[in-house]
């Protein structure tokens, strides 16, 4: 796979293809500059990629905090490394925890929602693994931002704005994101210095303070005082995990994702069904090509919602879903002329950011972390700016599904990184999606344009992107050629028009190509505040 990529300019865009020896590319430019702060002190991607995560809790509390769970995996120029530093429930919680409170599903709010917090963990795991920094440099940019403050930047406020109408009741929130009873006005000086008090503590600490010292004693505290089941042995018992990474083969290369609790797995499964339908002999905006990856996203999808929880509560082995025969079995369900209703199959044995950097000694990082859905729970520890996520609303109270709630248990998680490696086993790209449940649709669409299509990164990203909301449904972005819209009407889709900058409905994507002339191809999302930055 040396072959060049396109770099005709495919679709309307602000941005060129940015080209370096070393890349960092994130949703905000303030964060992508403290990642490249520290390429620039002769640190290496890793470094870059925590200095930017930690960054980012700062800059844009309107997708991650400090109180995030996170996800990476890292190419250390041999192999792929992955990382769940995602937070396990609190050991009280199972449904009749929850029936007991007349609750009848998760909460969305408070600290009913709120799951262990693994981010912290995650930038430690990685930062004593791979870094070659002190943390203490790594968080020095973001406690500077947190400090003296920082411009807030336009899709940011708005999303701010909306959440100050929404959270303003939850517990800490108007103190710490609305301190004059308002959001913040887009371009205003927003300052959090609790935040960098806290940054500081965990930095020192090496995150020992968030699990088991004086930010750990706030956050219980907190959480009795509003009725949540959090204790201080869920917080000391929590650890971010080092797993194997999940491949599939496509294109002549192959993607890894990792392993549940993600919903990585979904891209793997919809590759392997399109791998086996010969997809590539239509154009990529082809009709023909846009149903058959619907259609393999839809089986994808059904298999998800299913199946797919906490790794060590699976009923079937992941690695089943992504094998050839069931693969086989599922690509035989596709109608290559109408839209499908489909349903999960049974294999037999046989409000989040994304970034990503890399460096000119090879080494390349995926990273992710999340609130799950903008601010989080809204809950935000008095005197810390810790804002907590809401994760816990992605388990059921179900009993006999796979993602029941239960005491310890990880939940099925949105948020995913991704790489690619080509056929010879070398480093491809590194790339990710923002955006729910776009997330594993929007890794199948840019691995297709890239690895398949050679469309170059920032072409892939400035694309028209599809959405299946369930069912025939599918979301399709105001972009796509209105003959393209037609004839998927006429074969059965249920189609939507949405406009691709009404909010985060289609995702914001980073994506880093290895150039086949040296260095990196950088590219990031057009449609929001991103930027990548190269050297």
């Amino acid at each position: 796979m040396s072959e060049n990529y396109d770099f005709n300019v495919a679709y309307p865009t602000l941005r060129p293809t940015m080209m370096g020896a070393n890349a960092v590319c994130a949703s905000q430019p303030l964060a992508a500059q403290a990642g490249m702060k520290m390429l620039m002190l002769g640190g290496n991607a890793a470094d870059a990629a925590i200095a930017t995560a930690i960054a980012l809790t700062v800059l844009e509390p309107s997708g991650n905090g400090v109180g995030s769970d996170a996800f990476a995996i890292i190419w250390d120029g041999k192999k792929a490394h992955g990382l769940n530093a995602s937070g396990r429930s609190p050991a009280a919680w199972t449904p009749e925890y929850f029936a007991s409170k007349g609750h009848d599903a998760v909460p969305t709010y408070g600290w009913d929602a709120v799951t262990v917090p693994g981010a912290v963990s995650g930038w430690v795991a990685v930062a004593k693994r791979f870094g070659t920094l002190p943390l203490t440099t790594l968080a020095q940019p973001a406690i500077d931002y947190a400090r003296n403050g920082f411009p807030v930047s336009p899709l940011i406020g708005r999303l701010w704005e909306i959440a100050v109408k929404k959270l303003s009741n939850q517990p800490g929130f108007s103190e710490c994101f609305a301190p004059e009873g308002r959001a913040p006005k887009i371009g205003e000086i927003f300052r959090n210095t609790q935040l960098a008090d806290t940054l500081e503590l965990i930095a020192k600490t090496e995150g020992e303070a968030f699990y088991r010292g004086e930010l750990a004693d706030k956050m219980i505290a907190h959480s009795r005082e509003f009725g949540g089941a959090m204790t201080h042995d869920d917080l000391a018992n929590h650890k971010a995990d080092w797993v194997e990474t999940l491949q599939q083969s496509f294109a002549g290369g192959s993607v890894h994702e990792l392993p549940p609790n993600g919903q990585g797995i979904a891209t793997l499964i919809a590759l392997g069904i399109l791998d086996k339908l010969n997809i590539g002999d239509k154009p990529v905006d082809s009709v023909e090509t846009t149903h058959l990856c619907i259609e393999a996203m839809k089986l994808a999808l059904a298999d998800l919602d299913q199946h797919v929880t906490d790794n060590d509560h699976m009923l079937f082995d992941p690695q089943l879903f992504l094998n050839d025969a069931y693969l086989e079995e599922r690509a035989h369900l596709i109608d290559r002329t109408k839209a499908s209703d489909v349903t999960y199959g049974a294999p037999r044995p046989g409000g989040t950011v994304y970034l990503t950097t890399a460096d000119s000694s090879g080494m390349m990082v995926s990273f992710i972390q999340s609130n799950y859905m903008g601010f989080g729970s809204g809950v935000v520890v008095p005197g810390t700016g810790i804002s907590m996520q809401n994760r816990g609303c992605g388990f059921t109270l179900d009993p006999q599904h796979a993602n029941c709630v239960a005491p310890n248990k990880r939940t099925l998680h949105t948020i995913i990184p991704a790489f690619a490696q080509d056929g010879e086993g070398k480093p491809l790209m590194s790339f990710g999606l923002m955006g729910g449940p776009m997330q594993a649709q929007g890794h199948l669409q840019l691995a297709l344009r890239i690895m398949l299509y050679k469309q170059n990164p920032q072409a892939a990203i400035d694309a028209p992107r599809w959405r299946i909301n369930g069912g025939r449904q599918v979301a399709m972005e105001a972009t796509y050629d209105h003959n393209t819209l037609a004839a998927l009407r006429a074969m059965g889709h249920d189609l939507i028009v949405e406009d691709p900058l009404g909010g985060h409905s289609f995702g914001g994507a980073q994506v880093i190509v290895v150039n086949p002339a040296g260095g990196y191809l950088a590219g990031t999302e057009s449609r929001k505040d991103g930027q990548a930055l190269v050297m």
